[in-house]
């Protein structure tokens, strides 16, 4: 039998410089008061994401009816502009 056929198949590669984030779309920043200051560690006590040693990328599925200041280490495009139209705040974190 080939060496070929005797090996398994291991899968495909797997890349280890891959930065993991926690999704989080704009509507479910609904949740908070208004004119609160959202940052990875309030979404954590308020059960949003499960804990805050991955990056946050927040974005831009639903809609926004309140002004936020939202800190988190990525932002689609379409959350930013839903963000500002709001009347909110943004601000990328390291």
């Amino acid at each position: 039998m080939p060496l070929v056929r005797r090996l398994p198949h291991l899968g495909g590669f797997t890349n280890i410089w891959r930065v993991e984030f926690f999704e989080v779309n704009v509507e479910r920043l609904n949740l908070f008061p208004a004119d609160t200051e959202i940052t990875p560690e309030v979404l954590v006590m308020a059960g949003v994401i499960k804990s805050d040693r991955q990056p946050v990328k927040i974005l831009g599925e639903g809609e926004l009816d309140r002004a936020l200041s939202v800190k988190a280490q990525k932002f689609s495009a379409s959350a930013k502009a839903k963000i500002l139209a709001a009347g909110g705040s943004i601000e990328e974190i390291a």
